[in-house]
């Protein structure tokens, strides 16, 4: 929802994103709670429309890492779609920033691709540091 005074950057943007991975449907539900109001659509890539609507995003591609499509066209992945996606969250767009910083686009690279690739693990990991709830 938009705040007072605030206002939506444009057209929606698409979010590609791991549908599977428990670590992307976490952080693709963190960025819908604190995004500037219809900023992404969130789309997993195992959707059966990826193709069709989308045909510069393999499967493949997108399991690998995010890919944010802008209104434009333009398509960036991974790291590269960070910059973007920060700038369309409320209380974080200022963040954008930072990525202009020098080095900042190599230390961005080693991140993302470090954890991205990573990623299933870290979340079986997390998984047994979360308690369980019990059903009744």
């Amino acid at each position: 929802m938009k705040q007072a005074g605030e206002k939506s950057k444009g057209p929606t943007s698409a979010l590609i994103f791991d549908g599977t991975c428990p670590i992307c449907k976490s952080t693709v539900a963190w960025i819908r709670e604190n995004e500037i109001e219809d900023s992404f659509e969130m789309i997993p890539c195992q959707s059966e429309s990826l193709l069709s609507r989308f045909p510069g995003v393999t499967r493949s591609a997108c399991t690998n890492a995010m890919h944010l499509v802008l209104p434009d066209g333009r398509v960036l992945a991974g790291e590269n779609a960070l910059p973007e996606i920060v700038k369309r969250l409320k209380r974080y767009h200022r963040a954008s920033m930072l990525f202009q910083l020098p080095a900042a686009r190599t230390v961005s690279r080693f991140a993302y691709r470090w954890f991205a690739a990573r990623r299933y693990r870290i979340a079986e990991f997390l998984a047994h540091l979360v308690p369980r709830r019990r059903h009744r």
